[in-house]
């Protein structure tokens, strides 16, 4: 059986194990969280290097990209280099190919006409594909990297205008605690104070990273559409109860949730005959159209 796990710096509380059977083989795939704590991170890594097929990178990227240029976090290096035999992703991979196509999906199959929808993206950088294929099919795009990264009350309404920000304050960024920029730990979980209603209510689509989407939640998300990653049945709950009409996850469900780019992207590698270092992005596509994963979608109201 070969088995893919994602060590996380995110909440315990998110943890999750299934086995499931994808292109013949027997796959177990294990989320595993440690509660903010990045050195208990690395050392578990450690130790599962060379002991399993894939591991993941959750709870942190290794790097964001605006356009061509890369921008790599300080923290995720220091996770990234822990292992040395056993390949290790961030979910990069599949948040240029699996999201954007999910983005053309929706689009092609009727389901949105994005070129009709207000689209609130959490986090431009983080969801590149996404934000590229969205703003590709002209939606009515606000993108809130300095809302949800640094609490700044600053719309980005083009690209363009997100690869300027980003050439003069990630550089600095990178550099800081990841801690500072993204939710970790018990800031998972713990509920935060609502804000930037405005731009809640605004938008008829909510979409990016759930703890980003999650961070800032108005109480009141009647008749809003959620496309996003990793949920819980927890999560699922409450979006219920705040009135959320639609979700679509863009990992698909696994025995009650979806996981994040970051677990998937690791079971393409374990799945792959080819090695890591070579894989392509048309490699991902390829085993996507294999394995035939599709986009969940759950009406909630």
């Amino acid at each position: 059986m070969k088995r893919v796990v994602s060590v996380s710096i995110g909440s315990s509380e998110r943890n999750h194990c299934v086995e499931i059977n994808v292109l013949g083989e027997e796959v177990r795939i294990e989320r595993i969280g440690t509660d903010g704590d990045m050195e208990k991170a690395i050392l578990l890594i450690k130790e599962l290097d060379g002991k399993v097929d894939a591991l993941g990178m959750g709870g942190i990227d290794l790097h964001v990209w605006a356009g061509p240029k890369r921008y790599t976090f300080r923290d995720g290096k220091r996770i990234f280099r822990a292992a040395t035999s056993t390949p290790i992703v961030d979910g990069t991979g599949l948040k240029n190919t699996l999201e954007r196509r999910v983005i053309y999906q929706l689009q092609e199959s009727g389901l949105i006409d994005f070129r009709k929808q207000k689209v609130l993206l959490t986090c431009g950088l983080d969801r590149f594909g996404m934000a590229e294929a969205l703003s590709d099919l002209q939606a009515d795009l606000v993108l809130g990297d300095l809302m949800f990264a640094l609490g700044l009350a600053i719309p980005i309404r083009t690209l363009k205008t997100l690869y300027r920000v980003a050439a003069v304050l990630a550089p600095v960024i990178v550099q800081l605690p990841f801690e500072l920029v993204y939710p970790t730990g018990e800031k998972q979980i713990k509920e935060q104070k609502p804000k930037f209603a405005k731009w809640y209510q605004w938008a008829d689509i909510i979409a990016g990273d759930y703890l980003f989407i999650k961070r800032y939640m108005p109480t009141d998300l009647s008749g809003k559409t959620i496309l996003t990653n990793t949920v819980t049945a927890k999560d699922v709950q409450d979006l219920k109860d705040r009135g959320v009409s639609r979700l679509i996850t863009t990992t698909p469900e696994l025995s009650g949730r979806s996981f994040g780019t970051n677990v998937m992207e690791g079971l393409l590698v374990a799945l792959s005959s080819k090695p890591y270092c070579e894989l392509t992005p048309g490699d991902y596509q390829e085993l996507l159209d294999k394995i035939g994963f599709k986009p969940r979608l759950e009406q909630l109201a």
